[in-house]
């Protein structure tokens, strides 16, 4: 196993090398310091050349170096390399291949009328979803999602809006609710100070953007209102994130274990899939593999997990904005842990 994930990081760094390599060597084939002298026979076979760097290696180095193999994925990257050719060569050698640049905007343009029609129909079954996500008897954050992966499957424009309406509803729609305390459920922040700090960093971008505001103003005006739009959202993402932190403790059902920390990730693993509990206070202290996802809230000093999940097989994790990542063992660290042990290695008969 080890020597897979080792093969696939090497992939993915190699990728990323020649990526980077074919994206340089195009730009400074037209923007470098010193002048290339191309005769005029030449010019129409290094555009060409670079057209299809930008549109067909380029994005074929992007998926290797990703680890995501979609066709539709591969088509949307040949329009946006064609729009970056279009950028990267000047005009005036550009100017034989104009239709190629037209077809790739055409091309996007296209995908763009697919993903809002997916949007209309999203906004027409809201109410529907609403209804079955309250009486859903699953926290909120796996509630929304399964509905809408049932009703949505493999449409990442639509997981990516429904992690932001998520982010939306914590930060406005809970504070006058109060967190439920159920049978089998585990908080994981009161023994750190994630919350303080997040509220701390929350009053640091409100003085930045008063500030930053200020200063940026006079001097260009677009500036200072994407870094005002940015540190809003980064304001809004905090105070939906503390609250989705209270209001989703983790959860030990018959047969799995819901976990997520705030807004940044969630998973779902049934005890069928766990080989081994994980107590070793030596392996506990060790630094954490990137085959490890870890659902600890951070504190001003370093912490440890309580226990380590070791699962069978991968288990697929959501992150932020809906992205999916597989991991092979799960680090907990909650405010009781003895009273979650008994309960998992009850509900694990070990």
């Amino acid at each position: 196993m080890d020597c897979l994930v080792l093969k696939k990081n090497a992939v993915s760094i190699l990728s990323l090398s020649l990526l980077l390599l074919v994206l340089s060597s195009n730009y400074l084939l037209y923007h470098a310091p010193f002048e290339l002298s191309l005769s005029s026979s030449h010019v129409n076979g290094v555009v060409l050349g670079s057209i299809l760097d930008l549109s067909l290696v380029a994005p074929l180095l992007f998926l290797a170096w990703q680890r995501k193999y979609s066709l539709k994925y591969f088509i949307m990257l040949m329009t946006l390399g064609l729009i970056i050719a279009r950028f990267m060569i000047p005009i005036e050698q550009f100017s034989s291949f104009k239709a190629i640049m037209w077809l790739g905007i055409g091309a996007e343009g296209i995908f763009i009328l697919i993903e809002i029609s997916l949007l209309f129909i999203l906004a027409k079954n809201l109410p529907d979803i609403i209804k079955e996500v309250k009486t859903n008897s699953l926290p909120r954050l796996f509630s929304f999602s399964y509905v809408i992966n049932e009703k949505f499957p493999k449409k990442p424009i639509i997981q990516i809006l429904c992690s932001e309406m998520m982010m939306f509803y914590y930060a406005f729609g809970t504070w006058k609710k109060q967190p439920k305390t159920e049978m089998n459920t585990f908080t994981m922040y009161k023994r750190s100070s994630l919350i303080p700090f997040q509220i701390m960093l929350i009053h640091a971008v409100v003085v930045e953007t008063l500030g930053i505001h200020w200063l940026l103003h006079d001097k260009s005006i677009i500036l200072s209102l994407i870094l005002l739009i940015l540190n809003i959202y980064s304001i809004l993402f905090f105070l939906g994130d503390i609250q989705a932190l209270r209001f989703n403790p983790l959860r030990v059902e018959n047969d799995r274990i819901y976990l997520s920390l705030g807004l940044a990730k969630r998973m779902e693993v049934q005890f069928k899939d766990i080989e081994e509990l994980i107590e070793d206070k030596e392996i506990l202290e060790q630094k954490v593999s990137k085959t490890t996802i870890e659902f600890i809230a951070r504190d001003f000093e370093k912490v440890h997990p309580d226990l380590i999940l070791k699962l069978k097989s991968p288990v697929q994790a959501t992150l932020f904005m809906g992205i999916k990542r597989e991991y092979e063992q799960v680090a907990i660290r909650v405010d009781h842990p003895h009273e979650f042990k008994e309960t998992l290695k009850q509900k694990l008969k070990i």
